[in-house]
């Protein structure tokens, strides 16, 4: 190898195709063929044989002082990392070779090394477990079947009251906590409380359920001379009736400022009715899944939710967990970020996505979570929850899923199941939990680690071709899925059958009559049960909500006979005024002793007299 004058590197054959190095034994060694040699370098650059040209003629110089940008290393060469001009000399030890910045280079670590280094800590456990769920093992096995026990309830004494099954979820608690807070609001806006009572609570109840399934276009309808509907008209006046639904409260607002929870003004009823819930026992299938409350007005700002699929598209969104019964169990209201503001979360379950932490929050109060099943949509369902649920809980689960959270299952294409015809699937299991991909009328994903493939049955689907039902293969979690996941479905239809009329400009009240509603669908399902226990027949829902009413009605209206006895009729003079019993707009102080009704007596209404005559 030599330097030309310009600075360029030649390298004649000899130094291309022979190179010797001396080897452990002192030896020199031919390394002219071998690839991997120490000594072959690449070509240097322009600049780099200029340095090295340079360092040469320096260190043979007598005369040369290094300057102290020399010493200090402030050179543009010093950055580079020179290889040595390999020596022909035979010496005892190699020189040392530097490695040039910026070349790759290999490490050799054996296995148990390997196997001994720490992985990664895991600081978010959804995008972390997307990755481990690409290198997971997913084989072609079938899982082993979770044996569900079959739930059993003690049959009752003798079955209750309508009213009683109501009382059991909206308690006496709650109708004096409306009472007081009804009060204070009132005090708080009038200046003086309408001083209302438990037992006219209970009477407001009755006729908001009463206008659940008679419902008149206006309310005012309801005590109107011609569409007068005397079951909801004599419980209660009309003014009165208005008056406590403009003041029923729920809460008090001077105590909720700077509260994270936005729905404070229904919280506490909601608590306590969560709390009745709690105590219904359930069966081991259990479902999760979203409800919506409508509501359509703007004042309750973001915490109205939009929902393109659901009958109700506008409203409050909660999430409840129902039985495969219909029985709600447990619900939980959604405002966004501070959703779970009173709810104390582990870390693990802090880095799940918003879909499993509901899922995990709602299915901590199951009584035997290692006995249950819970079922959830595409919306929850995740690998990362199903390992969750059953490594915290003991819990199993059974739900469909989206694509990009299957853990890294390598299932077969849409387009490739989709050419072998409806009822084809694949699947892949591993560490317990198995995916499937199902055709029906387009392709399906699942994930579960309480049953699996086998065994493999039938569903009836129409076909086009053959123009009739045909019977379509389908895995045994298929059938499971359809059966029990359509508890909260169910509550919704029948909270939907009879709803209280809950039109207002408060954004809360919606949320009151949709208690009231619960509690009826609830108290329904529990009654027909015991029914089913002891064999007699149930009433249906309406007749089960009519019965609601408790109190005996007001005696607004005389009977006939005393009305039309024509004795001990004395007209009474009262300072204050009431509305005549007869005609619609009349105003009068005086009333009737006998029968108790304001009536017009004076030079151009004659209604005392013409009240007490038959016609």
């Amino acid at each position: 190898m030599k330097v030309e004058p310009n600075g360029d590197i030649s390298e004649g054959p000899e130094a291309a195709n022979t190179c010797t190095q001396p080897d452990s034994d002192g030896e020199e060694t031919d390394c002219s063929d071998t690839e991997d040699s120490e000594d072959w370098r690449e070509p240097l650059s322009q600049s780099e044989a200029q340095s090295e040209h340079m360092d040469m003629s320096c260190e043979n110089d007598p005369d040369y002082l290094p300057t102290p940008a020399d010493d200090s290393g402030d050179t543009s060469f010093d950055s580079m990392d020179e290889e040595p001009i390999a020596s022909t000399s035979s010496s005892p030890e190699p020189p040392s070779k530097k490695r040039r910045k910026g070349k790759n280079s290999l490490k050799t670590v054996s296995l148990a090394e390997l196997e001994d280094e720490p992985g990664p800590k895991s600081t978010s456990g959804t995008k972390t477990g997307t990755k481990k769920g690409a290198r997971r093992p997913w084989r072609y096995e079938d899982i082993e079947a979770f044996q569900v026990p079959g739930s059993s309830f003690n049959p009752p004494d003798a079955i209750k009251t309508p009213f009683q099954y109501f009382k059991t979820l909206f308690t006496d608690e709650m109708i004096a906590h409306i009472s007081q807070h009804t009060n204070f609001y009132s005090a708080q806006e009038l200046g003086y409380p309408i001083r209302t009572s438990s037992q006219e609570i209970e009477r407001f109840l009755s006729m908001l359920l009463f206008m659940g399934v008679f419902n008149f276009p206006a309310i005012d309808d309801y005590w109107h001379h011609e569409s007068r509907f005397s079951v909801i008209a004599d419980t209660m006046p009309r003014r009165r009736f208005k008056l406590l639904r403009r003041f029923i409260h729920f809460n008090d607002n001077q105590q909720c400022d700077g509260s994270p929870d936005r729905f404070y003004k229904i919280r506490p009823l909601f608590d306590m009715l969560r709390q009745q819930c709690l105590l219904i026992p359930s069966t081991y299938q259990h479902s999760v899944d979203e409800v919506m409350v409508a509501y359509k007005g703007t004042r309750a700002g973001s915490l109205r939710q939009y929902i393109a699929n659901k009958p109700d598209k506008w409203g409050f969104k909660l999430f409840c967990r129902a039985s495969s019964s219909g029985i709600i169990h447990d619900l939980l209201l959604y405002q966004g970020a501070s959703t779970f503001f009173n709810i104390t979360l582990t870390e693990q379950e802090e880095a799940l996505g918003l879909g499993a932490k509901l899922v995990t929050t709602l299915c901590k109060t199951i009584p035997l979570p290692r006995l249950s099943v819970v079922f959830c949509d595409n919306y929850f369902t995740s690998f990362d929850l199903i390992q969750n649920l059953h490594g915290n809980l003991g819990l199993r689960c059974i739900g469909t899923v989206r694509a990009n959270r299957m853990g890294g299952a390598t299932l077969k294409t849409d387009k490739e199941l989709m050419k072998e015809g409806r009822g084809a699937f694949d699947y892949r299991s591993t560490e317990g939990v198995i995916a499937v991909k199902w055709v029906d009328n387009k392709c399906v994903n699942l994930l579960s680690n309480a049953c699996g493939i086998a065994p493999v049955s039938s569903v009836k689907r129409w076909s086009k071709e053959a123009n009739t039902k045909i019977a379509v293969p389908c895995p045994s979690l298929i059938p499971a899925y359809n059966q029990h996941m359509g508890g909260i479905d169910l509550s919704d239809m029948l909270v939907h059958l009879y709803k209280t009329p809950v039109k207002s400009r408060r954004w809360y009240f919606p949320l009151f009559g949709y208690i009231l509603d619960l509690c009826i669908s609830n108290a329904w399902l529990i009654y027909k049960r015991d029914c089913s226990l002891l064999n007699i027949k149930p009433q249906p829902l309406k007749r089960f909500r009519l019965a609601k009413k408790s109190n005996t009605p007001r005696p607004s209206q005389p009977q006939p006979d005393v009305r039309y006895d024509n004795c001990g009729h004395l007209p009474l003079h009262f300072d204050k005024r009431g509305r005549c019993n007869l005609c619609p707009k009349g105003v009068s102080r005086w009333k009737c002793q006998k029968c108790n009704v304001f009536l017009c007596l004076n030079a151009n209404q004659g209604c005392f007299t013409t009240y007490h005559q038959k016609t």
